[in-house]
């Protein structure tokens, strides 16, 4: 089997298991690792690593230079919502597990119990305070959920960021703020 051919097998196997995680869930999770900067051919699209010149994703959001930092730390975000005609759901710097549990709670309120989120509400019914804000550059974070629906980066899926306040209730913005890892503030970062 040529190089090709196992990985469209492997392609076609993972959106299998994607669909039935949406089928069976609601929603199919990617939980992203944080550390060293990957060097794929999606990072050099997106100027990541030796981006070339005249590149036309690079130039259409101001070059390499006008992209927003690089994440350092782990984040998970969801695939399925987009499908119910809801933007995909984003948290930063939280463990897998807490990840997991946060994001499988909030999309089960939009596809077990139809209550849209929306940009300023705070997700209701979690014992932690969880703010939720518009991702204007959804493109460069959930790869995974435009591969699904075959969206082009520059076209992407609606997104939210789930911003979490720590047990004292404060928020990345207010002084004191204590978790993990940090909570970059939306559009300021990429994956």
């Amino acid at each position: 089997m040529d190089d090709s051919a196992a990985l469209k097998a492997f392609e076609d196997r993972q959106r299998s298991l994607m669909t039935e995680h949406i089928r069976t869930y609601g929603v199919h999770l990617t939980y992203v690792f944080g550390g060293e900067e990957a060097d794929c051919d999606c990072c050099r699209v997106l100027g990541d690593a030796a981006p070339d010149v005249g590149d036309p994703v690079a130039e259409q959001l101001g070059g390499p230079e006008g992209l927003p930092q690089r994440l350092g730390q782990p984040f998970c975000y969801t695939t399925g919502l987009y499908g119910v005609g809801h933007p995909e759901l984003v948290v930063l710097g939280l463990p897998q597990d807490v990840s997991m549990a946060l994001l499988n709670t909030a999309a089960h309120q939009v596809t077990g119990h139809h209550q849209d989120l929306v940009p300023g509400q705070l997700v209701p019914h979690l014992s932690l305070a969880v703010l939720v804000e518009e991702i204007p550059n959804p493109g460069m974070v959930v790869f995974e959920a435009n591969n699904y629906y075959r969206r082009p980066f520059l076209e992407s899926v609606p997104a939210y960021q789930l911003t979490w306040a720590d047990p004292q209730g404060r928020f990345p913005w207010d002084e004191g703020h204590e978790g993990p890892w940090a909570q970059p503030r939306p559009g300021t970062y990429r994956a």
